[in-house]
């Protein structure tokens, strides 16, 4: 009989715990997609917060300036932002052809970013090698109508083919024209 309690009353404890709530990593996996030709592009990447830390994240002192291959960013959160193209690509006038990349943004002017594409794939987003880029492409810049709390990359369609990359997180967007061949 003790053996019998002692079986209910664990039992009991352990379906009246409560689960863990589900947490959201502090920055979240994400994924922007687009079909442009008929082809899918996508930028995997993680999206940081800014979480009260505005105007303090691409100053040079700022928290982006305390990566080891600043001013060169990751453009993202954790391991490397990758694009993915089924098609062959012009990003701005850089040719790119269909695979996996993984994309940095040089910040080094906080008012004129450039996309860096590397042939380097599959690393943890700090581990930058020029040796690797394909191309880098001059970004247009613009300020956001208000402060952007999540890091978010987005691919808009605009008409056959063409579309748009941008980039935006705090006080910063930055875009740069896309073509699928």
């Amino acid at each position: 009989m003790k053996h019998f309690l002692l079986c209910m009353s664990l039992l009991v404890l352990a379906t009246g715990l409560p689960a863990q709530p589900n947490k959201t990593p502090p920055s979240p996996p994400e994924k922007a997609t687009a079909t442009l030709s008929g082809k899918t592009i996508s930028i995997i990447y993680s999206s940081p917060r800014v979480r009260g830390r505005e105007g303090k994240i691409f100053t040079k002192d700022g928290l982006i300036s305390h990566n080891p291959h600043y001013p060169v960013w990751r453009a993202g959160a954790n391991s490397a932002t990758t694009l993915e193209t089924d098609a062959d690509l012009a990003i701005g006038d850089l040719s790119v052809p269909k695979g996996k990349y993984t994309l940095f943004v040089d910040i080094s002017n906080p008012d004129q970013w450039v996309l860096i594409v590397s042939k380097d794939t599959g690393e943890w987003g700090l581990a930058y090698k020029a040796a690797d880029d394909l191309g880098k492409v001059q970004m247009q810049m613009r300020k956001p109508p208000q402060m952007v709390e999540d890091l978010v990359w987005t691919i808009t369609p605009m008409s056959e083919g063409k579309g748009q990359i941008t980039l935006a997180w705090e006080d910063h967007s930055a875009s740069v024209p896309v073509e699928a061949h």
